[in-house]
């Protein structure tokens, strides 16, 4: 066995693969960037390396550097995580030129695999179900149009070298066929220095199915069921879960047996993920082969018992898998959330910053712990206090929860979520929050189309309905109380002037154009000890006890004997006298006041807000890598006027109406802050 592995990755991967490493004795190596000197993969590892500049290109995707830390340092192996190098064929090897031991497959399979075209003509050898398309690289725009219309629209452009979302587009017809070419084109030239494309049918109704295999160096491989992966947004997945509630007993087999014929075919070492697409009936395709480990890994660790991390790191030392497929557990029902740093309310554009509050819920499984099982995990690369930067993915934690069936598994996801506490920069929390309550999720009836199908003009707050909306104004009430009670408890108030407690409040919920919704409640029969109240909104009565601190932002409490975790903090939002109040994914924001106040509220005048159409605002931190038009050059709604990339993506900005560019505040290459100008028009 190894005595010590660099991990050539950051954030929560690397952290995750430092985890198996510890509990194996064995010592680990971090590198890390500029942007990345403070994070926590480093504090975690045995020794840290520094490789580099912000920009991946000039960091984690530096193979030489990399290399030459493992020989500095003495480190045996690599484990690549995933992203960056880890499906990099030359990378891997020359790791293996050096005589450092690569954890993950030989670099034949890497390559076997890596280029779509090539891997889709051995999936067809080795008796693999594919799909329709054109499987050689396509030389231009007029030409993908052309293939496009012998196969049949819709039709998915795909960049050989492709992944995590980039170099790909659906198309519908010729213009969106001729665009997507040219997109793709550029992302797949700027992500991954190859811009080969090819394009294949698009499947209806599809799901996206992947079976884990494992495979080691004696030639033994088995698959470890399968995951859906279908909640996807803009082909990145957001919900994972283990099994899939669609596929039967036989479709489970067949595509295992198919996955695992494909990976023996390639001589697999390691562990990797053959993805399928499945249509309405069960009938399965091909999609690709991932050469490593997989965001969603931990879905299956929590089904099977298994640390996947730590049989990569076994098969990579010559080892032979310790387990038969006879011997692949399926237990219970596992979910991952990926928690991101995007604005759902602002069309999911990434947020970056200092994460100013961090809290995630109590945990009770952890990584590399395949001991505790049934509970909840949060696997990331963060800390309170720690820094989100610009340069590499939106991925702030995996929220994981392993139940007895599916529905005790959404449960336990939902409440996770409640009490999972982010300030400082925007999560999809509520978005994820939204989808585990969509009936449609709860009976396991979608596809991949589902967000685009259900959320099709964007997510707002109405889009999240709450089951109770009478709880959240009980609990702004209640949290008032509260407030009320300790500083009633205040010494050193003049007699006569101190605090004092009614029991009648009304609780004013305030609507973004001043249309606010006054609602009465008796707070009544207080206990100090307890921290418990009778809450009367209408003609509902709530017993309230919770445990909260004041001050801390997570309230976990019973409700009418029902256990329940919330958000509850003072002046978060625009108004500093305000509660806002979050739960299962809906927000209100209250000023609880007593009932003379609220008629005096009443009277005061609406301000509105100022009318900002007329400027371009930046709508995220990023870089301004193409303004489109010049000053005084008219445009149309839907024209684009300028690109911004963020996070690895580029954000397209276009036009919202008609007119005519006055003055542009902005220039080409300018790093911009959220809402700065980039343009006035006139």
């Amino acid at each position: 066995m190894f005595k010590k592995i660099l991990i050539a990755n950051r954030g929560e991967i690397a952290c995750r693969v430092i985890k198996t490493a510890k509990k194996m004795g064995i010592l680990t190596v971090a590198v890390y960037s500029d942007a990345d000197k403070d994070a926590r993969h480093v504090e975690l590892a045995d020794e840290a390396v520094h490789i580099g500049a912000a920009p991946s290109r000039e960091s984690y995707l530096q193979a030489d550097r990399i290399i030459d830390a493992c020989k500095k340092t003495g480190a045996e192996a690599v484990h690549p995580g995933y992203g960056f190098l880890s499906e990099n064929e030359a990378f891997a090897r020359k790791v293996e030129e050096e005589g450092i031991v690569f954890i993950g497959p030989k670099h034949y399979s890497i390559a076997a695999m890596g280029d779509k075209i090539a891997s889709k003509k051995l999936a067809n050898e080795a008796k693999v179900n594919t799909i329709p398309g054109w499987n050689d690289a396509i030389e231009s725009a007029g030409r993908a149009v052309e293939i496009a219309r012998d196969i049949g629209y819709p039709v998915m452009i795909k960049a050989s070298a492709g992944g995590g979302g980039k170099g790909l587009r659906v198309a519908y017809n010729d213009k969106e066929a001729l665009e997507g070419f040219t997109a793709c084109q550029n992302e797949a030239r700027n992500s991954f220095g190859d811009d080969r494309i090819f394009i294949e049918k698009f499947v209806q109704e599809p799901r996206h199915i992947e079976i884990q295999v494992l495979g080691d160096s004696q030639g033994n491989v088995i698959y470890l069921n399968e995951r859906e992966c279908s909640i996807q947004r803009r082909h990145q997945k957001v919900i994972e879960e283990a099994p899939s509630p669609f596929i039967n007993e036989a479709t489970r087999r067949a595509m295992g047996e198919q996955a695992v014929a494909l990976a023996k075919a390639v001589k697999y070492q390691s562990a990797g993920t053959v993805e399928f697409v499945v249509g309405k009936d069960q009938d399965f395709y091909f999609l690709e082969m991932n050469t490593r480990l997989q965001v969603e890994h931990p879905v299956t660790e929590c089904i099977t018992g298994l640390d996947l991390v730590e049989l990569m790191i076994r098969v990579a030392a010559g080892e032979p898998l310790p387990l038969t497929q006879a011997d692949v557990k399926r237990e219970g029902w596992a979910i991952e959330c990926r928690i991101n740093a995007e604005d759902p309310f602002r069309n999911f554009l990434p947020s970056t910053g200092r994460l100013t509050r961090f809290q995630p819920p109590k945990e009770t499984m952890f990584s590399a712990d395949t001991e505790h099982l049934y509970g909840v995990r949060v696997d990331t690369g963060v800390y309170d206090g720690g820094e989100i930067p610009m340069f590499y993915d939106s991925m702030i934690a995996k929220l994981i929860v392993h139940g007895k069936d599916r529905a005790h598994a959404i449960t336990l996801m939902r409440e996770a979520l409640n009490g999972f506490v982010i300030r400082g920069v925007s999560s999809n929390i509520p978005f994820q929050a939204a989808l585990l309550a969509h009936p449609k999720f709860v009976a396991g009836d979608f596809n991949t189309g589902f967000i685009a199908e259900h959320y099709a003009k964007g997510f707002h707050a109405e889009d999240v309905p709450h089951d109770d909306p009478d709880l959240l104004v009980a609990l702004a009430a209640y949290m008032h109380r509260r407030y009320r009670a300790r500083a009633s408890g205040i010494s050193g108030q003049l007699e006569g002037h101190g605090v004092r407690i009614g029991e009648q409040f009304v609780v004013v919920v305030l609507g973004s154009a001043g249309d606010h919704v006054h609602t009465p409640v008796s707070v009544t029969d207080f206990k100090g000890a307890s921290g418990g109240s009778a809450v009367q909104v209408g003609n509902r009565n709530y017993r309230i006890s919770g445990g909260a601190q004041l001050g801390s932002v997570r309230v976990e409490g019973f409700v009418n004997d029902k256990p329940f975790t919330a958000q509850v903090e003072r002046g978060a939002g625009k108004n500093p006298l305000a509660l806002r109040v979050s739960h299962n994914g809906t927000q209100i924001e209250a000023m609880v006041l007593s009932p003379l106040g609220a008629r005096l509220q009443k009277l005061m005048p609406y301000k509105a807000p100022p009318d900002l159409s007329k400027f371009l605002m930046s709508p995220m931190p990023g870089l301004l890598v193409e303004v489109a038009v010049q000053a005084g050059q008219q445009v149309q709604a839907g024209e684009k006027l300028a690109v911004i990339e963020a996070m690895k993506m580029e954000n397209v900005l276009f036009a919202a109406q008609d007119g005519v560019v006055g003055k542009i505040s902005a220039s080409k290459g300018e790093s911009l802050a959220v809402d700065q100008v980039i343009m006035e028009f006139n």
